[in-house]
């Protein structure tokens, strides 16, 4: 068998593993466990090119991203994970990127590579990225203020629209720090689209005011 084929066998292998993994375990653990409630749900995207952009507070959250989208569109949602963490081992780098299908990105800006280089090509190919400006998880149902490489991003793709969602209760269900599940009903808020607007200030206000207004749609009392 040569590489190729070993290759092609091996993609096959785990495009399998990843539907089976979000079939049984991840779908049944958002929809029955924790019973998520997608708030303008038909605001749900059927394609890409696209950038859902999120806040972070549970390691829930990708998943929780990854299930509102049908069984066959998974093979192509691509969350950007920090590259330090998610391929720090053979065994969660495996995972992380043939079964999540995660995206590495390189953190250390003193490199001369392109951070964004992977994240644009899969774009091109019309996948869907995840992102969390926020960057690392912060405190459950607190926005931080955004990294401004979400800027960057829309700058080199303007055509590509960029969704803002909101979730409410993961860091609950999951805080960091924690490693047991409590089930706690979680909820998505989806925003409208929007796009690069040719200057990073008014992106970056006219982003972070779309998030803030999703924050409030819910009405939510804060966590004692």
């Amino acid at each position: 068998m040569n590489d190729s084929v070993k290759v092609n066998y091996s993609y096959k292998i785990n495009k399998v593993l990843r539907y089976i993994f979000f079939a049984i375990i991840v779908k049944p653990l958002m929809y029955i466990i924790i019973g998520l409630n997608i708030r303008n749900s038909h605001l749900r995207l059927n394609s890409g090119p696209a950038i859902i952009v999120a806040n972070h507070n549970s390691h829930l959250d990708t998943l929780a991203l990854m299930s509102i989208f049908p069984l066959t569109t998974i093979k192509n949602i691509h969350p950007v994970a920090a590259s330090d963490y998610f391929l720090s081992n053979k065994l969660l780098a495996w995972f992380s990127q043939s079964i999540i299908g995660i995206i590495p990105l390189n953190r250390n800006l003193t490199t001369f590579n392109d951070p964004f280089a992977d994240i644009v090509e899969a774009l091109r190919q019309n996948k869907i990225i995840i992102l969390f400006p926020e960057g690392s998880r912060g405190i459950p149902e607190k926005l931080d203020k955004f990294k401004t490489g979400i800027a960057h991003l829309a700058k080199r793709c303007p055509e590509v629209p960029i969704v803002p969602v909101f979730l409410h209760g993961f860091g609950k269900a999951l805080p960091k720090g924690e490693a047991l599940l409590v089930p706690f009903f979680c909820d998505i808020f989806l925003g409208e689209k929007i796009f690069w607007t040719g200057n990073k200030s008014s992106f970056m206000d006219k982003l972070e005011g779309s998030m803030l207004n999703l924050a409030r749609a819910g009405n939510f009392t804060a966590w004692e």
